[in-house]
């Protein structure tokens, strides 16, 4: 707020301004052609001095602004002048000067706690704009890579050909899996992809992240759970077959010594031959079993060609609507849009959806208002799916991790090989399974396409 101090030096200096202008008038009127020259010059510097004077504030202000801009904040104001409102000026920029010289010191000092826990992330990040020009790598990516320093994506084609190619042509929330081979050793990255905006410059965020130990891990633990089914699964066809060859052979021998034919009774002998009929019976059992793993493993690669989804679901719609318990049970389609197609290999799809049809049927057909849904749509990510949808009971947790697994079944009938099955068509089809469950609420499985 200006002082009254400065009113009157304002003041003073108008007044002096307005009385040489009328000592200028007289000597014109007089020709007093020295007077005249004396106040002219006197005038002038009354009106440089009064702009100087008022244009004070209006330099320090820009002085400030410039300091900012430059992040300059060792610049001070005096606030010792003798105009009350130029000192208090002088006090409240020299007050914004510290509190954002103290905001910027915070900012710095948060931007190194970041870019240090993004330097000792165990995951490499990197970014980069629409030009190529790579902005930030952590060590961790540089290591991953074995090259450094990382300035510009052309640089990964020293690395590796595939490897750049993968980045000149990211989209947003891509995701990728490639393998980097080097002379020590072979590397699976997992890359995904993410669009973000600084300073009105578009870049793109990416993560890279060595996944080969958790494939490991995963791959023994995939193991372990077929060798426990198939353990099972033989253990319970093998166990009936040795405990009746030892009841038979009972018959035959006592001790070291063959039973004479004689010393047999009739019923003994149908016994032996019900015996060997079981024997018969399981072992057809565990060559299905054994025909089951074959088909599994023998996927034909798919003959792809252009479906309508419409067509497909009402397909399927046809096939399910035969396995239907009257007035218990709703099965329905919906494709949108109406004009969708899927590159797909038909016969292997439509297996795989009568497979997971009959399945939601059988799982509602306990539940009042039991319905099954089987979609075919395109997702927020431009990626085709279809789902099936049911209201039956849902899969308990403890299981959901079992369900793919092969020859793994909840039922009292089956083989388990469907979803398995089903799974290796999607890996075939470059696509996925994915299922979700809230018991007694929906259970969904989805097909996604690539």
């Amino acid at each position: 707020m200006a002082s009254r101090n400065f009113y009157i030096q304002l003041i003073l200096r108008v007044v002096f301004m307005t009385l040489t202008a009328v000592a200028l008038a007289f000597s014109v009127a007089y020709k007093w052609y020295f007077a005249l020259g004396l106040c002219a010059i006197i005038l002038v510097g009354e009106v440089y001095s009064l702009i100087t004077f008022i244009n004070r504030t209006n330099r320090k202000i820009a002085y400030f602004f410039d300091a900012i801009k430059n992040e300059d904040f060792t610049l001070r104001f005096p606030e010792g002048v003798t105009i009350e409102s130029f000192k208090e000026l002088n006090r409240s920029l020299n007050r914004v000067n510290g509190l954002i010289q103290e905001v910027h010191m915070q900012l710095q000092i948060r931007e190194q706690y970041y870019q240090e826990i993004l330097k000792q992330a165990s995951i490499g990040i990197m970014t980069y704009n629409e030009k190529g020009h790579i902005l930030f790598a952590n060590p961790t990516l540089e290591q991953l890579l074995d090259y450094t320093p990382l300035n510009h994506i052309k640089q990964l084609k020293q690395v590796d050909e595939n490897l750049y190619e993968i980045f000149k042509d990211f989209n947003p929330f891509q995701r990728k899996l490639f393998q980097l081979s080097n002379e020590r050793e072979q590397t699976q990255l997992a890359i995904k992809s993410t669009p973000l905006t600084l300073d009105g410059q578009s870049l793109q965020l990416v993560v890279v992240q060595d996944i080969h130990k958790e494939l490991d891990e995963k791959e023994t633990e995939s193991w372990v759970r077929l060798i426990r089914v198939l353990t099972h699964e033989i253990m319970n066809t093998i166990t009936p077959i040795a405990s009746i060859s030892d009841s038979i052979i009972k018959y035959y021998r006592k001790g070291d010594k063959i039973t004479p034919m004689a010393e047999l009774e009739e019923v003994q002998i149908k016994n032996t031959l019900k015996g060997l009929e079981v024997i018969k019976e399981q072992g057809g059992d565990l060559m299905d079993f054994v025909q089951s793993y074959r088909s599994l493993l023998h996927v034909p690669e798919p003959n792809k060609s252009l479906v309508k989804g419409k067509d497909l679901l009402e397909k399927i719609d046809v096939l399910m609507s035969v396995r239907l318990v009257d007035g218990e049970s709703e099965f329905s389609t919906d494709c949108h849009p109406e004009g969708l197609e899927f590159y797909i290999d038909e016969k292997q799809i439509s297996q795989v959806l009568i497979n997971l049809g009959k399945n939601a049927l059988q799982s509602v057909e306990a539940s009042k208002n039991g319905k099954v849904l089987m979609v075919a749509g395109v997702d927020e990510k431009g990626s085709k799916f279809i789902e099936i949808r049911d209201n039956g009971p849902g899969i308990p947790p403890e299981v959901m991790d079992e369900i793919f697994v092969p020859f793994f079944t909840t039922k009292s009938e089956g083989t388990g090989i469907g979803l398995s099955l089903s799974k290796r068509v999607m890996q075939l089809h470059g696509g996925s399974i994915q299922v979700r469950s809230v018991p007694h609420t929906e259970t969904v499985f989805r097909l996604t396409f690539a």
